[in-house]
């Protein structure tokens, strides 16, 4: 039995990510979008705080309007959460084909197509879209086989019932452990919520530190755990994945140093450490990257890592292209034998636009 070989391939559904699949629905492509999160638009969700205004920015110099009319935020400013309601009634009108919770591991090259491979099995396209955004979780550095990867709290009531590890000093671990405490004291659940963070102190706003106070106040079970690294990822005698976050470190004259810690399985942790650009994705995809040097970034800093891209958003990995967030605010294009930065603002707009762009090469290379 073969697999399913679609035309398209994409990593992500956000506005790009959706763009793309609309397009490729409407000109009559096969495509299937793959994405980590419960739902779409799950980036916007996770990042626009709530009632922000969601707004149909263009940049000046842009001498294209939307490409894509259904997806353009209205001209009037709406919150996130009627935008998103707007997107996810038009997603389920048009039976657009999303697959959510299935985190994107790698691409393999095979003689029919390229091959996606995914925590929920692998995919076969003959081109593949990357439209993942730019907020990608920053991983835990712990040595050994046992990883995890950073991420936001999706459902509170998992760690009732459990000791629970957030590593992480700012807001997005203080709401976490507020949820966590507060699905534990509707349930009366007495097991604590450690909180670990490297620094001897937390960065919170006023409101959030208000909030935590009060879930305190009502019988909230935390512990603090300062000056706290997570530094060994290992297996246990049970087969089961653990944490050892080690704090209160004595440096001994002899070399050999003292420390006391603390061992948690993994699915009891959640890590809060903020995210990273997809430059550590491109390096693993082999889609090359340039670092900016003085006088030929003018937007990027010196040293950063820019992608290398063709005017159609083809990376230097054939069949893969990059689009959206994932190469803001610039990239490096590749235009009749020269390379040079090339603006591209976070936007709606440009993650739209991007999409159009790219199923028009796609179409016209598939049709040859």
């Amino acid at each position: 039995m073969y697999a399913t070989i679609h035309d398209v391939l994409i990593i992500g559904a956000g506005p790009a990510g959706l763009s793309t699949a609309y397009l490729c629905h409407k000109h009559g492509l096969s495509y299937l979008v793959l994405e980590s999160g419960k739902v779409i638009f799950q980036g916007i969700a996770n990042t626009y705080p709530e009632g922000k205004l969601v707004y149909a920015s263009k940049p000046k110099d842009a001498p294209e309007p939307f490409m894509i009319e259904e997806l353009r935020p209205p001209d009037k400013p709406v919150t996130v959460e009627s935008y998103l309601q707007y997107v996810q009634h038009f997603v389920q009108h048009e039976n657009l084909h999303i697959q959510t919770e299935v985190d994107f591991e790698d691409i393999r090259d095979d003689r029919d197509a390229l091959t996606v491979i995914t925590s929920k099995g692998n995919f076969k396209g003959k081109k593949v879209v990357l439209s993942f955004g730019s907020n990608i979780p920053r991983e835990l550095s712990v040595y050994g086989d046992a990883k995890m990867v950073a991420k936001n709290l999706d459902d509170a009531s998992k760690y009732v019932g459990i000791k629970t590890l957030v590593i992480g000093g700012g807001n997005t671990a203080a709401d976490v452990i507020i949820n966590i405490l507060k699905a534990k004291r509707e349930v009366n659940d007495t097991h604590p919520v450690y909180w670990a963070h490297k620094a001897e102190t937390f960065d919170v706003n006023k409101e959030t530190a208000q909030r935590l106070g009060e879930e305190i106040l009502l019988g909230g079970n935390i512990r603090l755990l300062t000056g706290a690294m997570p530094r060994i990822g290992e297996v246990d005698d049970d087969g089961v994945d653990r944490l050892v976050i080690r704090m209160n470190e004595f440096k001994q004259a002899d070399g050999i140093d003292l420390y006391h810690a603390l061992s948690f399985p993994m699915k009891n942790v959640i890590a809060c450490i903020g995210s990273q650009g997809p430059v550590p994705i491109f390096d693993k995809l082999g889609v090359q990257t340039i670092a900016c040097t003085a006088g030929v970034c003018k937007i990027a800093k010196e040293g950063e890592r820019l992608v290398l891209l063709s005017s159609e958003f083809e990376s230097t990995r054939k069949g893969v292209y990059v689009i959206g967030g994932a190469i803001s605010p610039s990239y490096m294009k590749i235009s009749t034998g020269s390379i040079s930065e090339e603006k591209h603002p976070n936007l709606i707009y440009t993650a739209i636009n991007d999409a159009y762009h790219v199923v028009e090469a796609i179409r016209g290379k598939l049709s040859k």
